[in-house]
């Protein structure tokens, strides 16, 4: 068996009269996030990690922000599509662990709804899905209610021969 892990970041900025979508769940929020899509910045970062470990670059080189096709698109199609390209190579998606930095809102109550999506997204149990919430304690510009972060990694496996 082949096993790979990959690493994915994603950041997007905080405005007021946005939606906040956070691993396709819409979070009441004061401000949302602000992007080409729906700017749901915990998909993208799984999006990376998935083709980190492919060695497949970015979403931006897959799905770029200058192509009409995407705004405003559901994150979660991108997912899925990434979920695809993955397949096709022969990978199957292990596990996922991430981490979303915000200060306001506390998205804890939402984290077992996000798990949910993307399981139904990705083809995954909600067990190999972890999803972690933490601020920054008011420092940087996720403290200063600026932006949204979002880290994950993912492990993904090959059977062979």
């Amino acid at each position: 068996m082949k096993v790979k892990i990959g690493f994915g970041f994603d950041v997007h900025k905080l405005e007021k009269g946005a939606d906040l979508w956070i691993g396709g769940v819409k979070v009441p929020a004061e401000k949302g996030a602000v992007g080409h899509s729906d700017a749901d910045v915990l998909i993208h970062a799984i999006c990376d990690a998935i083709l980190g470990a492919l060695n497949m670059r970015d979403i931006g080189y897959h799905f770029p922000d200058t192509d009409a096709t995407y705004k405003n698109i559901q994150s979660s199609r991108l997912l899925m599509e990434v979920c695809r390209m993955a397949a096709e190579k022969g990978y199957a998606i292990s596990n996922i662990d991430s981490t979303v930095s915000l200060e306001k809102p506390k998205i804890a109550d939402y984290i077992p709804s996000m798990k949910q999506t993307l399981s139904l997204a990705i083809g995954l149990a909600e067990e190999d899905i972890s999803i972690k919430a933490t601020t920054t304690e008011k420092l940087g510009f996720t403290g200063r209610q600026e932006g949204i972060a979002a880290y994950s990694v993912v492990l993904i496996k090959k059977h062979t021969g």
